[in-house]
């Protein structure tokens, strides 16, 4: 163990102390983000629980399709309601806290799924998985951004959106296998893994420093950089910071439209806006019946661009740290541009009858790229992104609104789709396409490199723009 190796080094103590940025022991950073990422998977197998048990819930309750697409939607509705408590929650009851309290949330529901006998109870737990699903999406990214050192956070925070997409495809795999009430029984598995971790893990240091609690703050941060490092230097930039911001007045909704913070704002809303409008929900909830029409075995579809989903997410993961956020955004968007544009000439061949041999080799390129494209930065980017801007007074605040933004668009995106496409097929993927080159603009004009940076030192660049 590398606890060992540095507990030999003790006679050359100074040389630690000296060299200290590179003697760091990260094991319980990657516990920690461990833990952490376990709600992002939770929050994985509840978008991804209700595609493959359709069939069977509607079949065991006799649901109408009615019925059972309020119980789809409800998630969103719920994860909406959870995002706008998620900042408050965070800030009082600490990033662990929020995490405790959403686990209940998601086990509370999960159970509520698994004895349901009609679609009251199914709705209520669905609701509840929502909510905790809401707080998840946007605690996990900062507490895993406030705990990482600088050269780790970029792949750290990026860990949460593969646990989340392997959660999905997790789901549909499983869904195909096991009864959909075993199935809410799984669903329990990564809460309770949550639970159990977060008493082995310590709280955000940040978050101690910044509520005043100092002792804790020293210990926190000390388990998380390993008790042989020269933690002095980053524990004087963080309180430095805090006592900067303590100056500051509390943030409410409107202080969030004041100039100082209204760049952090514009980034990470916009973000969120382009990520969603770009229409990823559509595409994604859409998929096996986009390759059905195209003639394309559909479960083959599903499970490809699963696997291509986890394959480029893990190699955005990768990377993140290493080129930087930006240019992962800008190849990320153009793909998805180039997807859609494939996707809406195949469709348009469709309507008009034009070489309709090559429509469905077109379709399914253009939707696995839009997918590759979306997985390698436009999925994970903006929550790293959104974890990295704010500064820690408004990041409650501006946090909620961001996630917030995302679930209503998300919402708004698969609402409209189906009535999209009804209006014009093609169409539909050109209005995508105008939106992600719309989104290459605002990356290249207004997107911070943050990569490599302190949050504190972030803060910095954005302001003196």
């Amino acid at each position: 163990m590398v606890t060992k190796e540095n507990k030999g080094q003790d006679g050359r103590a100074p040389l630690i102390g000296q060299d200290g940025r590179r003697k760091e022991n990260n094991y319980m950073v990657y516990l920690s983000t461990f833990v952490a990422v376990c709600g992002s998977f939770s929050f994985g197998t509840g978008v991804g629980y209700s595609s493959p048990s359709e069939a069977g819930i509607k079949k065991d309750l006799n649901l109408t399709i009615a019925q059972y697409s309020l119980f789809g939607s409800i998630l969103t509705f719920g994860a909406m309601i959870g995002a706008v408590a998620s900042g408050p929650m965070a800030d009082f009851f600490g990033r662990k806290g929020a995490m405790r309290i959403s686990s209940i949330f998601c086990i509370g529901g999960w159970l509520a799924i698994y004895l349901a006998q009609g679609p009251v109870p199914l709705d209520t737990g669905r609701l509840a998985t929502g909510y905790g699903m809401g707080v998840f999406s946007y605690v996990v990214p900062v507490f895993i951004a406030e705990i990482a050192p600088k050269q780790l956070r970029g792949l750290l925070t990026a860990a949460n959106q593969l646990l989340i997409i392997a959660g999905v495809s997790v789901s549909f795999v499983i869904g195909t296998l096991l009864h959909w009430r075993t199935m809410a029984l799984a669903g329990l598995i990564p809460c309770v893994v949550l639970l159990v971790g977060l008493s082995l893990i310590p709280e955000s240091p940040r978050w101690l420093a910044k509520i005043g609690k100092q002792a804790e703050f020293d210990f926190a941060l000390r388990k998380l950089r390993g008790t042989d490092v020269d933690v002095s230097e980053e524990a004087a930039e963080i309180k430095d910071y805090i006592e900067t911001l303590d100056k500051l007045p509390k943030a409410r909704l409107f202080d969030l439209f004041q100039t100082r913070y209204l760049k952090s704002v514009i980034i990470g809303v916009g973000l969120m806006i382009f990520q969603q409008f770009g229409g990823i929900n559509g595409i994604c909830f859409y998929a096996s019946s986009i390759f059905a029409s195209a003639g394309f075995a559909a479960d083959i579809g599903t499970i490809t661009y699963a696997v291509l989903q986890v394959v480029v997410t893990t190699l955005n993961a990768l990377f993140i740290d290493k080129a930087g956020r930006k240019p992962l955004l800008l190849v990320s968007v153009t793909g998805m541009a180039l997807g859609c544009l494939l996707a809406a000439a195949s469709f348009y061949m469709k309507t008009y009858q034009i070489a309709l041999a090559a429509a469905p080799a077109l379709a399914v390129t253009g939707i696995l790229l839009y997918i590759a494209g979306f997985s390698l930065g436009m999925g994970a980017v903006p929550w790293v992104i959104m974890s990295e801007i704010f500064p820690i007074n408004i990041k409650g605040t501006a946090g909620g609104l961001v996630t917030l933004v995302n679930w209503a668009g998300a919402w708004a995106v698969s609402y409209t789709f189906n009535f999209l496409l009804t209006w014009s097929s093609y169409g539909t993927f050109l209005l995508y396409a105008a939106v992600n080159v719309a989104c290459i603009v605002f990356v290249i004009n207004l997107v911070p490199e943050t990569k490599g940076k302190t949050l504190e030192e972030i803060q910095a660049a954005i302001n003196h723009h």
